[in-house]
């Protein structure tokens, strides 16, 4: 009699393990390399953001204040990933944009938080770039794309 609460707690803990709780199967991109090839290409930062989807301080980003014409591609693989004319100054410390290019960004959901986001990857080589929000400018699209500085390279529009 005392093994039965031993026996159900066992299978209440084996019963939580299904195979409806394993994450998402990794998605393939064109872009593949070994995480050594990786780490060479990228900067420390880089790598965190890009590759171990980490987040950068906000307001510590030099991309975070540029307003120019031009493009915002991809620290890793320079997929056009936002143009600069989608910019907007949303006041949180990090790059915004009300939408992306069209085909070049993957989304996937993120529960790290304890809350349901909209993340957002390079669609090229599966980079973490940051999270979508529904409270971007009302008279565009409403999204804002919040997106970490160390994510991309800025090439401004040639004149």
């Amino acid at each position: 009699m005392k093994q039965l609460p031993i026996i159900a707690l066992t299978l209440l803990f084996i019963s939580c393990n299904s195979s409806a709780q394993d994450k998402e199967v990794a998605q393939e991109f064109p872009v593949t390399k070994t995480e050594a090839e990786w780490k060479a290409a990228l900067s420390e930062m880089e790598y965190y953001v890009l590759r171990e989807e980490g987040t950068e301080r906000p307001f510590s980003s030099e991309l975070n204040k540029i307003y120019e014409p031009g493009t915002y591609v991809c620290a890793a693989c320079e997929t056009p990933l936002f143009e600069g004319k989608h910019k907007f100054d949303s006041g949180t410390g990090w790059p915004s944009f009300d939408r992306a290019i069209e085909g070049n960004v993957a989304y996937s959901t993120d529960t790290n938080l304890g809350y349901t986001r909209v993340e957002e990857h390079c669609a090229t080589c599966g980079g973490h770039l940051g999270h979508v929000f529904e409270d971007g400018p009302e008279d565009t699209t409403g999204k804002r794309h919040c997106i970490n500085g160390a994510a991309l390279d800025f090439i401004p529009m040639k004149q």
